[in-house]
């Protein structure tokens, strides 16, 4: 599944574009900070409207300003893991994972709560609360709460940035998998070359 991205779009001062065509793998937007990678991502997540272009992914088209195609982020299928994780805190983790399922349309569905917990490594956590969680303990949740969304694909903004070594190293093995095993389509947002150098199959530079 291929990702298809012309897009650009002015944000004050500056227009942020990208041109590019990826094969199935990681897919990473790679740049300094501040160079308008998220933009790109929340463009083709349906997040940020682009003035002008196309984007597409495994030939469905999300957006075509010369058509009028400009489907809504709920119809789109994107798998979304921030840098933050941004789980509900007022939620435990079975719960939060469950939002994403519950997000699903149920056609859409190609995993289940136990198989995320098992894939993850993540069933011993999931009575726990978002705060007793590691960082790299809550990117794993927010990846299982993506995946069990039923995404086509996945976005990921800087999902290591807020790690320690040892969590950087736990949860860049967690995106291999994703990448290997499940073979899911990844657009993933960096600015750490090591990283990139790891992890992706075709790099975006960015800025």
């Amino acid at each position: 599944m291929s990702f298809e991205v012309q897009a650009e779009r002015r944000i004050g001062e500056r227009i942020i574009a990208a041109d590019f065509m990826s094969d199935s793998g990681l897919t990473a937007l790679f740049g300094p900070s501040g160079a308008g990678k998220t933009s790109l991502l929340n463009m083709v997540a349906g997040l940020l409207r682009p003035d002008a272009g196309r984007i597409a992914v495994g030939g469905a088209v999300l957006f075509d300003a010369r058509t009028g195609v400009n489907l809504p982020a709920r119809h789109r299928r994107a798998g979304y893991v921030f840098q933050d994780g941004r789980l509900f805190p007022h939620r435990r983790v079975r719960d939060n994972l469950l939002y994403g399922w519950n997000l699903a349309r149920p056609e859409d569905r190609w995993m289940d709560l136990d198989e995320a917990t098992s894939f993850l490594g993540i069933a011993h956590l999931l009575d726990r609360w978002p705060r007793t969680l590691s960082g790299g303990e809550a990117q794993r949740v927010a990846i299982g709460r993506a995946l069990l969304s039923g995404p086509r694909f996945l976005l990921m903004d800087e999902p290591l940035a807020s790690l320690d070594r040892a969590r950087r190293e736990e949860i860049m093995a967690v995106i291999e998998r994703l990448r290997d095993e499940l073979r899911l389509p990844i657009l993933y947002v960096s600015h750490d070359r090591d990283e990139v150098a790891r992890l992706a199959n075709h790099v975006v530079p960015v800025g």
